[in-house]
């Protein structure tokens, strides 16, 4: 992994703290797209690009709800190739960037801001009129996905509504921490300790979720919402990579039969299949983190069936 300081690109990206525990940058770009245009990026039609990875969760709840609301023809979308190496996120033949023809991403980074210091991440919502990047933050860019884009959007998907914003926001904000971050937290710890304090509360907040589960739906009710796509991303990844790759092997997600139930159940979801591939998530952590992966090679399994019964 490498990053960008002060617009030149660095391979070296120290990813733990003094105590071994994995520490996620910030992001930085968080300008908001909005229907009234208020913001200086008003919602149109063509306007935005979406770059993306397959294999990152927190792309793929974008690309998720791109789906879910629609709005393909509204944002077209660069998908990056799947290894991330000593420069980081590349576009390739087979993954080419449909807007600018880009070799890296970080090329759009020095676009938007040639002093910029920090990791290259996605995903990124471009602004074709400005070239510039509006927003990197995959929370943001999925609200404003459900939110702002209703008058290009060709399915009538309410991730967020009203009456449940608080309860929807409250629930992104508790499986953060001990579940979407948490494998990266267990996988990237460099100390027994830190490793161990990561996996704990991962599994603890798995328990308690899949009991929450045992008596409704979804996260938030009878409905699917933003909260359940943010935790699908990182359980329908779980068997076939943190579970081995980042050593979160207490359990599979198919070893709980809500948590498993309600993957299946998402996955089910009108055009949800079509964003998840299996193979390429798997190439990209076994093939790209070396440190804990030397070898580079990626595992045949697990064999998963997402059919519903």
């Amino acid at each position: 992994m490498g990053m960008l300081v002060e617009g030149v690109w660095k391979t070296e990206d120290q990813l733990q703290d003094e105590s071994g525990r994995f520490r996620r940058r910030p992001t930085r770009f968080r300008g908001r797209v909005t229907a009234s245009g208020e913001s200086g990026y008003p919602a149109a039609a063509g306007r935005y690009h979406l770059y993306v990875s397959l294999a990152c969760p927190w792309a793929h709840r974008t690309l998720i709800m791109r789906k879910l609301k629609g709005l393909e023809s509204a944002i077209p979308v660069s998908v990056v190739a799947p290894l991330m190496l000593e420069d980081g996120w590349e576009f390739s033949d087979e993954y080419p960037d449909r807007l600018g023809g880009r070799r890296y991403l970080r090329e759009l980074y020095l676009e938007a801001q040639p002093d910029y210091t920090g990791r290259v991440t996605v995903p990124v919502l471009w602004d074709s009129e400005t070239r510039t990047i509006v927003n990197n933050e995959s929370r943001e860019i999925m609200r404003m996905l459900d939110l702002e884009f209703g008058e290009y959007a060709t399915r009538d998907a309410d991730l967020c509504p009203e009456n449940l914003r608080s309860q929807i926001d409250e629930t992104i904000d508790s499986i953060y921490e001990p579940v979407n971050n948490g494998v990266y937290r267990a996988g990237f710890a460099s100390r027994q300790e830190a490793y161990e304090e990561a996996v704990t509360g991962l599994f603890e907040a798995l328990d308690h979720w899949e009991e929450v589960l045992g008596e409704r739906r979804y996260l938030c009710g009878d409905r699917p919402t933003e909260a359940d796509v943010c935790m699908f991303t990182t359980l329908v990844r779980f068997d076939p990579v943190y579970h081995g790759h980042f050593k979160c092997n207490l359990r599979r997600i198919v070893d709980y039969p809500n948590l498993w139930r309600f993957t299946r159940e998402i996955y089910g979801l009108p055009g949800v299949a079509e964003t998840v591939d299996v193979e390429h998530i798997k190439l990209h952590y076994y093939g790209s983190h070396r440190s804990i992966n030397p070898t580079g090679i990626v595992p045949k399994g697990p064999v998963m069936d997402f059919g519903l019964r």
